[in-house]
């Protein structure tokens, strides 16, 4: 159910990419669907947000997901969230020991990132949207902000669709193009005429390492070819099914 890094396996720190497996989802959300904006029965979502806070031994209450938009957007969270809270953003970051801050993918990059020593954590929803308009960048910063090393900063990268499983038109790779003539290294024709596969696991990787994180993971798990642990996005589409599941991705201080 749970995929771990050892560069993240630290004895302050418990993490987990979780896959489809070990929930009671049933139907296209098989089985461990944690999307409260699918269309999935909302008490399994939950029941399964549940037995991933179990996994992580934390408290169901202490689960904090953002509302995410596709943004460069980072919040800070010290607990759970309040009834007014402001949950619209793309990573969020902590230093508060005994809250797991987790992120919702079905293709984007889940990032987890720590500096164990400074006792901070951050979680990212980097699709090439958030990627390429700084959502990465602007997680390191916001860890910076509280107290955390760049240098002492461990990114990892779970599962995320892979190049060879994602082609796009002209436009998308002109647009990248235009914000950088470096970024052709990112793409390679495919067989489509005029169109690209695009190495989606490279660029976060490549940003992240930019930005000055001390060390990159990407733990090279595609989740359009692995139907037996992930959902996709892309491959429900390819199918034209109605809906698809989401992944979590989490990581929290252990309480004291």
């Amino acid at each position: 159910m749970m995929i771990q890094s050892d560069v993240l396996q630290q004895s302050a720190i418990t993490h987990g990419f979780f896959t489809r497996q070990g929930g009671v989802s049933t139907g296209l959300y098989k089985s461990l669907n944690i999307g409260l904006g699918s269309g999935d029965i909302r008490q399994k979502v939950l029941e399964n947000r549940q037995r991933v806070a179990d996994s992580l031994s934390i408290a169901h209450t202490h689960l904090v997901t953002p509302h995410q938009i596709h943004s460069a957007d980072v919040l800070h969270v010290e607990g759970p969230w309040t009834e007014d809270a402001g949950r619209k953003a793309d990573a969020l970051v902590t230093g508060t020991p005994g809250l797991s801050i987790g992120i919702a993918t079905a293709d984007c990059g889940p990032v987890l990132l720590a500096d164990a020593k400074a006792g901070i954590i951050g979680a990212a929803h980097a699709g090439w949207k958030g990627a390429l308009s700084g959502i990465l960048e602007n997680t390191l910063a916001a860890m910076e902000k509280l107290g955390a090393s760049r240098t002492g900063t461990v990114a990892v990268l779970g599962p995320t669709i892979s190049q060879s499983a994602y082609e796009v038109g002209p436009e998308f790779y002109q647009r990248f193009k235009d914000e950088d003539t470096g970024h052709e290294c990112f793409f390679i024709p495919s067989r489509r005429a005029a169109h690209f596969m695009f190495d989606l696991p490279g660029f976060i990787t490549a940003k992240l390492k930019q930005a000055g994180a001390g060390k990159v993971v990407d733990m090279a798990l595609c989740t359009y070819e692995d139907e037996t642990r992930f959902f996709s996005y892309r491959r429900a589409t390819h199918r034209n099914e109605p809906d698809y599941g989401r992944l979590m991705s989490a990581i929290a201080l252990r309480g004291s």
